[in-house]
């Protein structure tokens, strides 16, 4: 069989169902955006900056919790199950360590309402809306830790139940809270974004209740030591290697979601119209990010698993081939997206001033795209092979340096000779941006083939 075929067999089955999970997730946020668009643009303003808020918080964090799934992963190629049922629990006292952390920088963001310039109703607003996501972070991170525990034993479908489910509750929740509504006596006003942070509230903690009764009740994990017992006692040696991987981790996340959460933050400052068209081509490109994100997923877990047999042939193979497929798949996708953006805009708005401000911005999804495929699925590979912290430096200079720094610079920056257009005000930002992630995308293929060099020898 082909070599590229026999890994495509490989990844597809576990590629597709984090693909469909994630794309539901992501729809959480879709379907905010398409709803606060729709009520109003000072909603919609203080949506961008409060989930650029949280999603940097949130997912630095989760990027810690996530260690657990390179761990586990290898455990369970070396057959050594009762060790992986183990790094959940420990996995699971981590998140709950950390939630604490996320707590404090939720209800007391001020240093981020700076940034943005963010006053009046729209600070007020962004308060509330981070304070009720608070109420949502314990059971986030927690079923981060269930998530990433599934992706490792190739259990994806498990995940992908919970978060369709989860997607089937959240259109209605924030449909009834952000426009209001009356049930007999009983009135709920209109709460604009603050209501989508109430309904990924619920979501959050249905999902945790469930994912809880599935591992005490589903024979698969009864070999993992899931059973009536509660948590088992913290221990030193897998918590320090979880942090040993996952702090790194954690920051190459935070580094990378940062470089463009932030960029809403500081789009903010040029106004509201400007900050909504950047929330509608974020979410697009968010959304196309959920395919290389599920591909990259899929190669960590069965690098890790040939890692953990010592099949270090397979490891190679797979990790090359995975990276091949998505730039391939990345490319075609963001054609695409290009050859239609004034229609895939209009599903967003029709207001005529916010796609105005988006359609340009559009220009630089394609090679920003394509970048990010090669950056994430490189990361993740070398995460499998437990190696975490120089793909952090990598980011650091490449997304926070070239990214953002460039995109301030060029955006805010006293210029001798003035710019194109191509390079002003939120242009000047996702331009940076996608030349940073190129730069991060080659600095990991480099260290990889490094890495792999390594083993050969």
């Amino acid at each position: 069989m082909n070599p590229r075929l026999q890994s495509l067999r490989q990844i597809l089955p576990l590629a597709w169902p984090v693909f469909i999970g994630q794309l539901a997730v992501l729809a959480y946020s879709t379907i905010d955006t398409l709803l606060v668009a729709r009520h109003s643009a000072t909603d919609l303003a203080a949506l961008a900056v409060g989930s650029a808020v949280y999603t940097s918080v949130f997912v630095g964090l989760m990027g810690v919790v996530l260690a657990i799934s390179p761990l586990a992963g290898q455990l369970f190629g070396a057959k050594r199950i009762a060790e992986a049922g183990d790094s959940l629990h420990q996995a699971a006292w981590l998140a709950l360590g950390l939630t604490v952390i996320g707590e404090l920088i939720l209800w007391f963001p001020q240093p981020f309402l700076a940034l943005s310039h963010a006053e009046g109703e729209i600070a007020a607003k962004v308060r509330d809306y981070l304070r009720m996501l608070g109420v949502a972070l314990p059971a986030a991170l927690l079923f981060t830790a269930y998530r990433g525990f599934n992706t490792a034993v190739s259990r994806p479908k498990a995940v992908m139940a919970l978060q369709i489910g989860g997607l089937v509750l959240k259109f209605p929740a924030s449909a009834l809270l952000i426009g209001g509504f009356t049930l007999g006596p009983f009135q709920v006003p209109a709460l604009g974004a603050v209501g989508c942070a109430i309904a990924t509230a619920l979501v959050m903690w249905s999902q945790l209740l469930i994912a809880l009764v599935v591992l005490r009740k589903d024979p698969f994990y009864a070999g993992f030591g899931f059973g009536a017992g509660g948590l088992h006692r913290p221990r030193k040696e897998t918590l320090t290697r979880l942090l040993k991987l996952g702090i790194p981790m954690g920051a190459s996340v935070l580094i990378e979601v940062t470089g463009f959460t932030f960029m809403a933050i500081f789009i903010a400052r040029l106004g509201t119209t400007p900050v909504a068209g950047h929330q509608l081509c974020a979410n697009l490109v968010a959304m196309m990010f959920m395919l290389p994100l599920a591909q990259a997923n899929a190669c960590s877990t069965l690098v890790a698993q040939a890692l953990g047999a010592r099949d270090y042939a397979a490891a190679r193979r797979l990790g090359w081939h995975g990276l091949e497929i998505a730039l391939g798949i990345a490319f075609v996708l963001g054609a695409l997206i290009f050859s239609l953006r004034g229609q895939v805009l209009g599903l967003y708005t029709n207001d005529a001033a916010i796609i105005a401000a988006a359609l340009p911005l559009l220009g630089w999804v394609w090679l920003f795209h394509v970048a990010d495929a090669g950056q994430t699925v490189s990361a993740f590979v070398l995460r499998a092979h437990h190696i975490a912290t120089a793909p952090m430096l990598i980011y650091a200079f490449a997304i926070w340096g070239l990214g953002l720094g460039g995109g301030y610079w060029l955006a805010f920056g006293d210029h001798e000779v003035e710019l194109p257009a191509i390079m002003q005000g939120a242009m000047g930002f996702w331009s940076a941006a996608s030349v940073g992630l190129a730069a991060a995308a080659t600095g990991l293929c480099v260290l990889l083939a490094l890495v792999h060099r390594r083993e050969i020898k």
